[in-house]
């Protein structure tokens, strides 16, 4: 079960979260099409909560694939398997594995409610296991660990209805890429010929089946998404390992967590949680709380939290000061990954469940 969870990755977009994965023999990360359509380069968050960024290599909207690549991975830590023969058949227990709601690594178990439910012109493994936003895109597996279905979606308004893409679809998709040459480059499936378009087009190369235009389209960012991942670039740090969602941003420096977000539709926030309040020397803490001039940060306390905050209204950022603030974003990142440790050693406060193990 260790290397299942090593095989299964939440995937990180400017529109929000899904899971993929990773099957034995494959280098190329699984997920839903849906899951990263607009986007050609998104982040891949591991086990440990290390991100990578990778290219989207493959799409198919039909069957709601994508495959990702990451430069110089190699799978080496997977307990997935793809069999075709398998059996799949009423009642037979599985286990949805995956990120829900952008949360840590959970799996749900359930059971197979009909191995081959028609929707559209597709069929699908129906499954009552919790299927949750976030989930898409992961593994649906038996209990010996061999893929049963990809996890696609779920009724919005029905309860213990969710569906996975058959372990048989995903294996042509695997095998056709595999006779691709070019691998590396935004390729479109075309469910007439089978074969793949890496140039916009309306129609495919190859038969000239109609594809849809809007599949080359990427995610267009906001006047402030631009001004805040030019902040992030300042620290070095990659816009793409940075998203959490529209308009939010998440990520670490050093042990710390850091999250810009827009407040109240008013406001640009950038906050780390940083440390909990200890058991013991509560009253020496709390003075150097109320006495510690970080400006322009400010510390709070929220839940027995610790946090560092900055906040300045949106507007600021399009006049003479827009330089300063993404100075001051900076600023707090490293701050906060300095404060953590500060009071961890100087008050026993306990790290924030939120820190990264350094």
């Amino acid at each position: 079960m260790e290397n299942i969870r090593k095989s299964v990755y939440k995937i990180v977009t400017a529109s929000g979260t899904g899971s993929g994965f990773t099957v034995n023999g494959q280098n190329h990360i699984i997920t839903n099409y849906h899951v990263v359509k607009g986007e050609k380069t998104v982040a891949v968050e591991d086990y440990k909560k290390d991100r990578h960024v990778a290219q989207v290599v493959m799409v198919n909207p039909e069957v709601d694939l994508a495959f990702l690549s990451i430069e110089g991975f190699t799978n080496t830590n997977t307990d997935i398997s793809l069999q075709e023969e398998i059996q799949i058949v009423n009642t037979q227990k599985v286990f949805i594995n995956g990120y829900p709601f952008g949360m840590p690594y959970t799996i749900t178990e359930g059971i197979v409610s009909s191995p081959n439910q028609p929707m559209g012109s597709r069929s699908y493994v129906q499954t009552d296991a919790a299927v949750n936003p976030g989930n898409s895109g992961g593994p649906m597996l038996n209990e010996a660990g061999v893929l049963v279905g990809v996890t696609t979606s779920k009724f919005t308004n029905a309860d213990n209805v969710g569906f996975g893409i058959k372990h048989t679809d995903l294996i042509k998709e695997l095998n056709d890429f595999s006779h691709l040459p070019n691998q590396t480059t935004f390729n479109v499936k075309c469910n007439s010929c089978d074969n793949y378009t890496y140039k916009e087009s309306e129609f495919c190369a190859h038969c000239g089946n109609h594809l849809d235009i809007s599949i080359w389209e990427e995610f267009e960012k906001s006047d402030f998404a631009k001004f805040v991942e030019g902040a992030l670039e300042d620290l070095g740090i990659n816009p793409v390992l940075g998203r959490a969602g529209r308009d939010y941003w998440e990520f670490h420096q050093g042990s710390a967590l850091v999250r810009i977000f827009v407040f109240k539709r008013d406001y640009l926030v950038a906050t780390s949680p940083m440390n909990h309040l200890p058991k013991q020397n509560l009253e020496e803490l709390l003075n150097h709380l109320m006495e510690s001039n970080v400006e322009p940060y400010y510390l709070g306390i929220h839940d027995n939290q610790i946090y560092l905050s900055y906040r300045v209204h949106l507007s600021d950022i399009f006049t003479d000061y827009a330089e300063k603030i993404k100075e001051n974003i900076k600023n707090l990142a490293l701050k906060a990954d300095d404060l953590d440790n500060f009071f961890a050693d100087s008050f026993g406060c306990e790290m924030s469940i939120e820190s990264k193990e350094q």
